[in-house]
């Protein structure tokens, strides 16, 4: 039995490059941030190449790739201003590597092919796969345990819809997926979107606590308000429907739950109010040592991205898709999720995800399934890790909120 759950509460040639890493040493509340020349790999790079290593790519390559994306990611981000509806998103080709634009036209291919990145003609522009995905939107919000999103790479509009659901809310869904023709594809997945209330470093455990009960999440990224007060950033379902809840690490103080939206968005955040917890600029990677957080991008599909949560602690995987609905099965609907293949489970809800040394956003659920009692990620039963994050550059514009970086 598996469920989509929302996680409330988881030798180089070039050895010299990697000799000094940008990463903070979790010894203290404080930490110290580690300088390394521009040729050298950061923590969060040298992650990114593990996994991509991991995976079968040669060493070397690993490396380009990674060095390659910051770059990557402020080309698709350019493209995207300077050329508006005739850009239908971009990705990196997992074949290549290379940054692929997909464009509606001529013009808008040759200014691709200038910037250095492949362009790619497509019959979809980006005004018809948003106007298909808000057809889904409005057939969907019964289709309980179902997600859809812009499948860039294909120039599509995917529906994921649990296997064997007939239910009349599945059955909408899916006719209005059949009515847009090819510009919809359907899969039928084994599992559902569920919740999972399993109950200062991102990623770090938190604790959310109303008398005197509560359950468990993470961190996400630590930042400072308009007024300069230290803040916290994490789920919104880890806050939700409950006035004046208040965050505790280990057990001690942490601080107050400012603000919260959830469902169709998912984020909150709350003050660091004791002086227990020094709120660092950086993400755990469960080893003894921090990412650091230089600021905050929108990695394009394709690139690689790490997490770092309370349960299943650093893990990593690629961006499939911007821009995803999610109807967890007890019908809390959620808009402009990243879906990822990144292994996530209950209670790491709210953790860091990065791109390199570029907080991306912070986790919200994704498909587990059942192992001994457990929900547990795909990886372990055999199957496609699925996992969803609230993008960073939201929660940071509606609250005004500054990163706190090292």
């Amino acid at each position: 039995m598996s469920a989509r759950t929302r996680l409330r509460g988881r030798t180089l040639g070039v050895a010299a490059t990697l000799a000094a890493l940008a990463a903070v040493a979790l010894t203290g509340a404080a930490g110290s941030a580690v300088a390394a020349p521009a040729e050298q790999l950061s923590g969060g790079q040298l992650a990114a190449v593990d996994y991509l290593s991991g995976r079968g790519l040669d060493r070397a390559e690993a490396v380009r790739r990674v060095l390659a994306q910051e770059g990557q990611t402020r080309t698709a981000t350019q493209l995207a201003d300077k050329l508006g509806a005739r850009v239908a998103g971009s990705y990196v080709d997992q074949g290549s590597g290379a940054l692929v634009v997909n464009v509606t036209d001529d013009g808008a291919a040759d200014e691709v092919r200038r910037s250095g990145a492949t362009a790619k003609k497509v019959d979809r522009g980006v005004t018809d796969l948003n106007a298909a995905k808000a057809r889904l939107d409005q057939a969907g919000k019964a289709a309980r345990g179902a997600s859809w999103y812009v499948d860039v790479p294909n120039n599509q509009v995917v529906v994921q819809a649990p296997a064997g659901d007939s239910s009349a809310g599945v059955t909408d869904l899916l006719r209005t997926a059949e009515a847009l023709g090819g510009t919809a594809r359907v899969e039928r997945v084994q599992g559902k979107a569920t919740t999972q209330a399993t109950n200062l470093y991102g990623g770090q455990q938190i604790e959310f606590s109303v008398n005197g009960s509560g359950y468990v999440c993470s961190d996400g990224f630590n930042a400072t308000d308009r007024s300069g007060r230290a803040v916290m950033i994490t789920a919104g379902h880890c806050a939700h429907g409950i006035d004046d809840g208040e965050f505790r690490r280990n057990g001690t103080y942490l601080g107050t739950v400012q603000d919260y939206s959830f469902p169709t968005n998912d984020y909150a955040y709350s003050t660091i109010d004791t002086q227990s917890w020094a709120p660092q600029g950086a993400v755990s990677k469960y080893n003894g040592y921090a990412v650091r957080v230089s600021g905050a991008s929108q990695a394009p599909v394709g690139s690689t991205v790490c997490k770092s949560g309370r349960t299943t602690g650093w893990t990593c995987g690629t961006v499939q898709a911007y821009n995803v609905t999610v109807n967890y099965d007890n019908g809390d609907t959620v808009y402009g999720m990243v879906k990822s293949d990144t292994c996530t489970e209950g209670g790491d809800s709210g953790g860091s995800w990065m791109a390199g040394n570029y907080a991306q956003g912070v986790t919200s659920g994704g498909i587990g399934y059942k192992q001994n009692g457990k929900t547990v990620c795909g990886e372990k039963v055999g199957q496609p890790n699925v996992a969803y994050y609230q993008p960073v550059g939201e929660i940071l514009s509606t609250y005004g909120l500054t990163l706190k970086t090292a």
